[in-house]
């Protein structure tokens, strides 16, 4: 299967357009046409219906292997050049927003040190997209968080050979209303809190499905979803009594209208993981080494 026909049938699935597809690939309609035609050959399959354009039945199933073994090869692509890639002054770091801690601005601020001149890029991004854009070579190196139990690692897509350490676990805790009946608490059992709202906010907490899984139980019903990256917004909802959120205990530290209770049941932690590929020497190879032997 010719990867160049499988990147322009996902481009026009996404666009639903020949016409827009063929714009955004810099290729002309009737070449754009002439691929599709050429991959439904390959495979003996109508894929796209054309009018109005969308996924067959096959062209839906395809679409589910798509994307990762898209994914793989430019993964691969990646991972060759970072071999033969001569030192660079550039390190972009992708990170969850949980990441950005001062453990982090320290080993930066080492990096800056050792190299003055470095071009310093700092994206934050939902833990999803993390992975493919170390694999892929968008980011130099990531730092993901996420919910575990004590020293098992984050479950991750397989994108690709990368390289995952722990770097960081905190205890979990629940961030309730300062008058909720389970504030006064020193410590609770997670299960004790599945008929309550919770906050579904995929890009900085466990979200409720998440959290029945870690738990075996029913419930955790989401009464109000949070679409950011700013923890103040969502504790700011927290303590306004729209749900709750389970976070590092850290992360509530002095948060205004708020209790932090620490999670005893099931034993879970918020770990944090430095994801990478293979790293010439350089200011991103630092940043590694830094991270890894704090």
């Amino acid at each position: 299967m010719d990867p160049h026909l499988l990147r322009t049938f996902v481009t026009v699935t996404r666009l639903g357009s020949f016409s827009e597809a063929a714009r955004e690939l810099g290729y002309t309609q009737s070449a754009v046409s002439q691929q599709i035609a050429a991959l439904e050959g390959d495979l003996g399959a109508a894929l796209l219906h054309r009018r109005p354009v969308g996924p067959t039945e096959a062209g839906a199933r395809l679409l589910e292997h798509a994307g990762p073994l898209l994914v793989r090869l430019d993964a691969a692509r990646a991972d060759i050049t970072r071999l033969v890639a001569a030192p660079s002054a550039r390190l972009v770091l992708g990170a969850t927003p949980l990441a950005v801690t001062a453990r982090l601005a320290e080993a930066l601020a080492e990096v800056r040190r050792a190299h003055p001149r470095v071009d310093l890029v700092v994206r934050v991004l939902a833990h999803e997209a993390l992975p493919a854009q170390v694999a892929t070579g968008r980011v130099d190196l990531a730092l993901i968080d996420g919910l575990a139990a004590p020293s098992d690692p984050l479950p991750l897509p397989d994108v690709g050979p990368l390289t995952t350490v722990a770097v960081a676990e905190q205890p979990l805790a629940v961030a309730l209303p300062a008058g909720h009946p389970l504030a006064g608490r020193p410590g609770l059992a997670l299960a004790d809190l599945s008929a309550a709202r919770w906050l579904d906010a995929p890009d900085l907490a466990p979200r409720p499905d998440r959290l029945r899984a870690a738990t075996g139980v029913d419930g955790f019903r989401s009464a109000t979803r949070y679409l950011g990256t700013d923890v103040r917004g969502l504790l700011a909802l927290v303590a306004a009594g729209h749900g709750l959120a389970a976070l590092p205990a850290a992360a509530l530290s002095g948060a205004p209208g708020l209790t932090a209770v620490p999670v005893h049941t099931p034993r879970l932690v918020h770990r944090t993981e430095l994801v990478r590929g293979s790293l010439p020497e350089g200011p991103a190879a630092l940043l590694a080494h830094l991270l890894d032997q704090a």
